[in-house]
């Protein structure tokens, strides 16, 4: 299964980046209630524009609540989906979207969401969905050779967005880590101030976190398998775990420790309190063994401090190795737990909602609900 890889983009209080002014295109057509009563779904009504070959690899990728309550999943071939607790409502190419193939979404600090494709970025303000090109002012970097520049046509998957505290919106993007301050996008590498021994490129970041202490972590991914990057404000410094290159999520857990899924070789986590002046260390998590050599996706800490797994691979040798697990401990607790095992489906995202709900995502573009007790099937 071929695999894009993305890079974000970004922006430090700290640090000064190449101006560029952002030229939104008018929404395709404007959404409104009508729509909404005429397409609600009690389930996810999948694969409208897949063929019978894609339907088996396009998958329920990235989802969030919004802070009205909706949820909001996005898929890599029906577009985008919100659940009110009741009914689905379908958002597609036909409302806006630049591509039914959606990889992230976020929600700002004023509630518009965001949907991160392989065309690149999409804004829902509550009404319409209008196209956001992501351009830059050419200037003397050497990140210029790559640049998408003004061009706004050129395409740019955008696997991955996180909002930092001071705002600004960053970009993990198939041409490198861009940053928007609300009005202007700039490439982070373009900064000079950076310091960089690594020579990292950052065109392959698969997800992001700014910590608690305003660290900046990202995950790499198979386009740069950069393994894990660290920015500090002032320094990038890379770090590879079990040799693993290939970081698919990022968590930080209730007690401070940061959280890593590795693709091949279970989790590993980073305790800041214990962090030593010769380098960091990271250490690895309980893993149910069957994993550790299968495909991990994405990692979950739910309310109560239990931690859950999730797998991409359906069987191996026999086995069935996808699937979602749960550690029933506390994280403080790292090196005695149990798993429960909840599915053996494909899953590729989890997300807990407000009532502790855990929502999965899984390979044909399936969505369950767990409640603790049962699992319901939430698409057809």
């Amino acid at each position: 299964m071929q695999i894009q890889m993305y890079t974000l983009a970004v922006l430090s209080a700290s640090v000064s980046f190449s101006n560029a002014q952002v030229n939104a295109t008018a929404p395709l057509r404007k959404l409104n209630e009508q729509k909404n009563i005429a397409n609600g779904q009690p389930k996810l009504i999948r694969n409208h524009f897949s063929n019978q070959y894609q339907r088996a690899a396009d998958n329920v990728h990235c989802g969030l609540q919004d802070k009205t309550g909706n949820l909001w999943f996005g898929t890599t071939g029906d577009g985008v989906y919100r659940f009110d607790g009741k009914s689905f409502i379908n958002f597609t190419m036909n409302d806006g979207l630049d591509t039914n193939q959606i990889l992230s979404i976020l929600e700002d600090k004023v509630g518009n969401i965001w949907f991160g494709s392989r065309n690149g970025v999409c804004r829902y303000d509550g009404k319409d969905i209008t196209k956001i090109p992501i351009t830059v002012t050419s200037g003397s970097s050497s990140y210029n050779s790559i640049s998408i520049g003004n061009n706004a046509s050129i395409k740019n998957s955008v696997w991955s967005m996180m909002q930092d505290r001071i705002g600004n919106i960053w970009f993990g993007t198939d041409e490198g880590l861009y940053c928007f301050d609300g009005k202007t996008f700039s490439l982070f590498l373009d900064n000079p101030a950076i310091i960089n021994k690594s020579g990292l490129t950052l065109k392959s970041i698969q997800c992001m976190l700014e910590d608690r202490n305003g660290n900046i972590w990202f995950g790499s991914g198979p386009m740069a398998l950069e393994g894990i990057c660290f920015y500090d404000g002032k320094t990038l410094t890379n770090y590879e775990p079990k040799n693993q290159q290939w970081i698919r999520k990022i968590v930080e857990s209730k007690n401070g420790n940061i959280l890593f899924s590795m693709r091949q070789e279970g989790i590993c986590y980073y305790n800041p309190s214990a962090d030593q002046a010769s380098g960091k260390t990271f250490n690895s998590f309980p893993t149910p063994a069957k994993l550790f050599n299968g495909s991990l996706t994405t990692i979950l800490e739910d309310k109560e401090g239990n931690i859950w797994i999730a797998s991409d691979y359906a069987k191996h040798s026999g086995d069935s190795l996808g699937g979602a697990w749960r550690s029933d401990l506390s994280p403080d607790n790292l090196y005695e737990t149990t798993f429960t095992k909840i599915t053996s489906k494909e899953v590729f995202f989890m997300l807990e909602d407000k009532d502790n709900n855990i929502w999965l995502g899984t390979r044909g573009t399936g969505l369950y609900r767990y409640t603790g007790k049962t699992l319901t099937n939430f698409s057809e």
